[in-house]
This record gives C-alpha cells, sequence and structure tokens, in this order.
C-alpha cells in the first residue's frame, strides 16, 4: 500500500473495523477503547497516514453557517423548533440553513449530502420515518462536524441529544382518560423504530398498568397521520370493537380521529374522549377543542442552538449529552367531562 494514498478507509479495512471508529480512534474520542486506540494510531504511524490538509483548512474556516434537517416545514411543531434555532443562531452571528427530508429516507440522505459539500459549522436534525441506515449521519462526525438531534434521535450515533420526556406525556395524558372515568382506551401509535413511538406507547401502558386497566392488544393500533386515522377509526368503529376513548399520538391523527367520530354519530366526550399529543395549533381549530400534550418547540429549538455552539466553540472533547425537557397536559374540551 502507497502511504501517499493510504486514508481511513484502507486503515478501517485492514483491521476490520468501521472507518468512522478509525477517525474516531485518531481523534482520541473517549467512546473509543485504548486497544483500538494504540492499533490504529500504529497502522496509522507504520502507513505514514496524513489527513487530508486542504479538507482540514476549508473545515477549520467558520463559515457561520448551520444546517437543519427536519421531516417538514408545515408542521407547527417544527416551525416553531426552527424559530428557537433561529433566534439563538442570530444572537450569535450564525445563519441558518433548513432542509426537509418529507419524511423520506433517500430525501434525508440527500439534505446531508447537500450538506456536506457545501461548509458548516454544524448540524441540528430530527430524523425520518422511513430511516433505519445511519451512515448519512456518521460522516458528520467523521469531517469533525458537530451534530445535535431533538425530538426523533439515533441512539446508535454518539451525539448530543434534546428530547421531550415523551413517556411522561403520554402517561399524564393516559391517567387523565383513566380519572375520567374512561377504560377502554384506543391508543394510535407512532412508529416503533424510533424512540419516541416507543415512549409514547410505554408511557401509555404503564399508565394502564398502575391504574389496575386491563390492557387490550386490539386497542393498540399503528396509526399516527392524519388520512390514517380517517380510516383506522372507521375500521375500529365499524369492528364493533368496545372503546370510550382515543390517545393519539399526535394531534393530526387525533383530528382524524375525532373527524370521523362526528361523522358516525358518536359524540366527543360524552361518548368518545379524545386525546392527542403536541399542542398543535390544530388543537384549538377542531370543534370540540383537543385536550393534547404540550410539546416545547420553540425551547427545544434554543437548547439544541445553544449545545450545537458549545460543540462549536469547545476546546477539548466532552462526552454527549442528553437533555429532556418536561411536557405539560392541557385539558380542554374534547375530554373534559366534569
Amino acid at each position: 500500500m502507497k502511504s501517499s494514498q493510504i486514508t481511513i478507509k484502507d486503515i478501517a479495512r485492514e483491521l476490520g473495523i468501521s472507518p468512522s471508529t478509525v477517525s474516531r480512534a485518531l481523534k482520541d474520542h473517549p467512546d473509543i477503547s485504548q486497544e483500538t486506540k494504540r492499533v490504529v494510531n500504529e497502522l496509522a504511524t507504520k502507513y505514514n497516514y496524513k489527513p487530508n490538509i486542504i479538507a482540514l483548512s476549508l473545515r477549520n474556516q467558520r463559515s457561520n453557517v448551520i444546517g437543519v434537517v427536519i421531516p417538514e416545514i408545515a408542521h407547527y411543531f417544527f416551525s416553531t423548533v426552527i424559530s428557537g434555532i433561529e433566534e439563538v443562531a442570530n444572537a450569535h452571528g450564525y445563519s441558518v440553513m433548513v432542509n426537509q427530508s418529507g419524511e423520506d429516507y433517500k430525501r434525508e440522505v440527500a439534505a446531508c449530502d447537500a450538506f456536506l459539500n457545501g461548509i458548516i459549522d454544524g448540524l441540528i436534525v430530527s430524523v425520518s420515518k422511513e430511516t433505519e441506515n445511519y451512515e448519512h449521519f456518521q460522516r458528520f462526525e467523521d469531517e469533525g462536524i458537530p451534530l445535535v438531534f431533538f425530538d426523533r434521535i439515533i441512539e446508535e450515533i454518539s451525539a448530543d441529544r434534546i428530547i421531550i420526556d415523551d413517556f411522561d406525556g403520554a402517561y399524564q395524558a393516559t391517567e387523565h382518560l383513566i380519572i375520567q372515568g374512561r377504560r377502554k382506551i384506543v391508543h394510535f401509535s407512532g412508529p416503533q423504530n424510533r424512540l419516541i413511538g416507543q415512549n409514547r406507547l410505554n408511557g401509555y401502558l404503564k399508565a394502564m398498568r398502575d391504574n389496575g386497566v386491563v390492557i387490550d392488544e386490539r386497542l393498540i393500533i399503528h396509526c399516527d397521520t392524519f388520512q390514517s386515522a380517517l380510516i383506522e377509526t372507521q375500521k375500529l368503529i365499524d369492528s364493533g370493537t368496545r372503546f370510550d376513548s382515543i390517545f393519539t399520538v399526535n394531534d393530526f391523527t387525533a383530528a382524524g380521529a375525532m373527524k370521523i367520530l362526528i361523522r358516525n354519530g358518536i359524540k366527543i366526550p360524552q361518548d368518545v374522549s379524545v386525546v392527542g399529543f403536541g399542542d398543535d395549533q390544530t388543537s384549538l381549530m377542531v370543534e370540540p377543542t383537543l385536550t393534547t400534550v404540550n410539546q416545547p418547540g420553540f425551547e427545544m429549538g434554543k437548547k439544541a442552538m445553544e449545545q450545537l455552539i458549545r460543540r462549536i466553540t469547545q476546546t477539548r472533547q466532552e462526552p454527549p449529552i442528553t437533555e429532556i425537557l418536561k411536557t405539560q397536559l392541557i385539558v380542554r374540551e374534547s375530554s373534559r367531562l366534569r
């Protein structure tokens, strides 16, 4: 192997480890074992490995530009996150470039590629529902570009995370329905390949168990969009399955469920109570107004940008942090029986 051609990928291939592990070992990352660091550095020395000085020079020149990748700009929650990001960014002299995945894995990869091909100082991202391969995010760490996840995170990537307490929010929502006398509680759940969907389902299940309510697996249905709620709510009614309330993974899904309940002459909340999640503007537009869990998007955006700035300006490597923001149940007409 010619020393002038040696790359991180060559070292990784010879050692049988990933390029990202090699990159982190060369940077003395705390997540990498001392033995791995030793063998990587020995091989790098043996082959006279030299990093790409031109690339490093470009990367070390601050652009004061931050990249943001989100599922969809039109979503009220994500628009409030962007507002929070921009407030902190502008106060510190940064510009923000936003790209949306549209919940599509390929578009997410393309968005990340576009940012990698340009010069950004850091990336803030909320992952699409489809994403199950994470190489496009690992490349940012390989390139030394700080990365902060918010809301929808990836546990397999060593990066900072700003999330809300989805478990507790779902627990509050479910227990509220139980206190109102509901026992046949439907949960329209989110994708279980995302921690956010898992935590909201687990919060529902824990509240049911803690209050001695029998869990009916037929009442746990994957359904997380307005359109799917139209279909699944009608199927639930047509099946004759008994239910007295619905807790949905987001407010759009709740709005779809309410539309079908009303269309079928089912009174809300007298016959069936409905609780959403997110406190989207939709929650005040529907009739009756929707009980929901507040999701502090603006604060989340501010926290994500503040943490990214800390990473950009840090003088030594620190372990990644996870900051969890509290939620609050907002009780409105769709569940208020007393």
